[in-house]
């Protein structure tokens, strides 16, 4: 049975996200039959000729868009997602008896906090959880000394968004998985950039890794090989069986940007959306937004109502118009509309159209 894709919902998912409807359809005839070959894209060898083109033209895609094309940088399609970069940046970047700072803005940071002080002296260098994690801390130092200094971009529970960097002559590693190909940055300022593909690129399985080649191999630690991003760029990426289909996906995704007119056409749609949201949430009067105004995230929009008797009214209008995923993560409460770039204005409006129809009707 053909699907019909008008009933398709508006879909706020924070991860597993929403994804192109053009990358779902080229994605479906691969798995029935990809380029031609009679085998579906879930069955052909990750060694075969065309699947080694889909890996080179992705990884050369990702440089591309990011400006990082000839810079000195190689990008990775690995497994094992942004967990296990919280781990593989401190096992390749910092030295015996070395240390890093990192920068504590959310769950995901705190998280690849613990993964580095199993290597070595780990300081967080400002943290704003005190404040439930609603704002990205500001006015700290970073030590001269440091191996490496960490952040994360875009934090998807709480709703913030960096929105400077630091400058600095410490490698600086970060974690853009929900914000990844979002929005035009000087990306060479970077030297290790890590990515969970099912946020904003992909589907779950595969995790984008760009990494300046020069910082490696300088910390005089033994790593295992399926932790050593060396071996992984030696082996263009193929070190070990690829997570194929995820890789294809990004791809198709990858391709949809460059379509689109690349990250910066893509930063003025999601500029949009977000202005088209937070305007509604600042305007209604039974809203409120949940993260500090100067660091709200373009990607995921935290909000809550002033008044939590409207719950059951508003729920049941939103899943009346077709809305899915818009639930606060436990730690906010409230609502999440995770607005990422395959989410059209359209939806947005929906969403803003609903909370319109609240206000009229309590």
């Amino acid at each position: 049975m053909e699907l019909n894709y008008t009933m398709k919902k508006h879909n706020y998912s924070a991860g597993p996200s929403i994804l192109p409807q053009e990358v779902f359809e080229k994605a479906s005839k691969a798995i029935l039959n990809f380029n031609d070959s009679g085998l579906s894209i879930l069955e052909i060898s990750h060694r075969s000729k065309d699947f080694v083109a889909v890996m080179e033209e992705a990884r050369s895609l990702a440089l591309e868009l990011l400006g990082l094309q000839g810079k000195g940088y190689q990008a990775l399609f690995l497994q094992g997602g942004a967990s296990t970069a919280f781990l593989m940046a401190p096992y390749n970047l910092m030295k015996e008896n070395g240390k890093a700072a990192y920068l504590d803005s959310g769950t995901w940071a705190a998280a690849a906090i613990k993964e580095a002080k199993l290597f070595g002296e780990t300081i967080t260098i400002a943290s704003s959880k005190e404040e439930n994690y609603n704002n990205i801390p500001k006015g700290y130092e970073i030590p001269a000394d440091a191996d490496y200094f960490h952040c994360t971009s875009n934090n998807t529970i709480f709703g913030t968004q960096m929105k400077d960097f630091p400058v600095t002559n410490v490698p600086v590693v970060c974690d853009m998985s929900s914000d990844i190909f979002s929005r035009n940055l000087d990306y060479s300022k970077f030297d290790l950039i890590y990515a969970g593909a099912q946020k904003n690129m992909g589907p779950a399985g595969t995790t984008l890794v760009v990494i300046k080649e020069e910082i490696l191999g300088k910390n005089g630690r033994t790593i295992p090989s399926m932790l050593d991003y060396a071996k992984h760029i030696k082996a263009e990426s193929m070190y070990n069986t690829p997570p194929v289909f995820a890789v294809y996906v990004s791809l198709l995704t990858l391709q949809w940007i460059k379509e689109k007119g690349g990250v910066a056409a893509i930063e003025k749609l999601n500029d949009a959306k977000a202005a088209l949201l937070y305007a509604e949430i600042d305007r209604n009067p039974l809203f409120k937004g949940a993260a500090a105004v100067e660091d709200r995230s373009k990607m995921n929009v935290t909000f809550l109502l002033n008044n939590p008797d409207h719950t059951a009214t508003f729920d049941a209008m939103w899943k009346e118009a077709n809305i899915s995923g818009l639930p606060g993560h436990r730690s906010v409460g409230g609502y999440r509309a995770s607005i990422y770039n395959a989410m059209p204005i359209e939806s947005v409006q929906v969403l803003v159209d609903v909370m319109k129809a609240l206000e009229s009707k309590v």
